[in-house]
């Protein structure tokens, strides 16, 4: 039987980089600077996103980074910062949540801003995101879920390699909690990582 892991003795770096972005974790002070980005693409991330339905401002956005500060540090999540390497601009958020340390499992979700979009970035950060997971956290099992409708995530999703396992039917609220939608389940496990890595 495989011994439990003990994320809190863990020494996770809180950042790592990529060809082009530097992905670390969100510090005091970043609020404006993703409140920004936020603001840029409210329009789109409405209509995917729970958390951009209430006003953004950058008390609450700062708010969000001091918690996504402690949660890192207790493990319950891995918020990221994407920051392009070459002049330090914020590309989006992406993260490593509803962690499960007893398997190791983990979820990755994903945003960018508007003026970034269809670069590259976010296959690129989830690419990264899901290396470190294996590499560094031990995961067993990465997973990306989006709504149905969703198909930009969902192409990141098959970009990166993932497999479609399932569509939960009327799994979940829309994001403004106006309608009941099918939720798309991808995952990769560590065996078909290593094989990925390996040929």
């Amino acid at each position: 039987m495989c011994q439990p892991i003990n994320p809190m003795l863990l020494d996770i770096p809180d950042q790592f980089e990529t060809e082009r972005l530097l992905i670390r974790v969100p510090r005091p002070g970043d609020g404006a600077e993703i409140n920004k980005a936020v603001l840029e693409s409210l329009d789109d991330l409405r209509a995917w996103l729970p958390w951009v339905q209430v006003e953004q401002t950058v008390a609450v956005a700062e708010e969000a980074v001091r918690q996504a500060v402690v949660n890192f540090y207790t493990r319950e999540s891995m918020r990221l910062s994407l920051y392009r390497k070459s002049d330090g601009l914020l590309v989006g958020s992406s993260g490593l949540h509803n962690i499960d340390w007893t398997v190791p499992r983990f979820e990755i979700g994903y945003w960018v801003r508007n003026s970034m979009q269809g670069q590259g970035y976010i296959t690129e950060a989830v690419t990264g995101i899901t290396n470190f997971a294996f590499d560094t956290l031990n995961a067993e099992r990465i997973e990306i879920r989006c709504d149905a409708l969703n198909e930009r995530s969902a192409a990141v999703a098959r970009r990166v390699g993932y497999t479609l396992e399932a569509c939960l039917c009327r799994q979940s609220r829309s994001a403004d909690g106006n309608s009941l939608r099918d939720t798309l389940l991808f995952a990769m496990i560590r065996s078909e990582w290593l094989e990925r890595q390996n040929s």
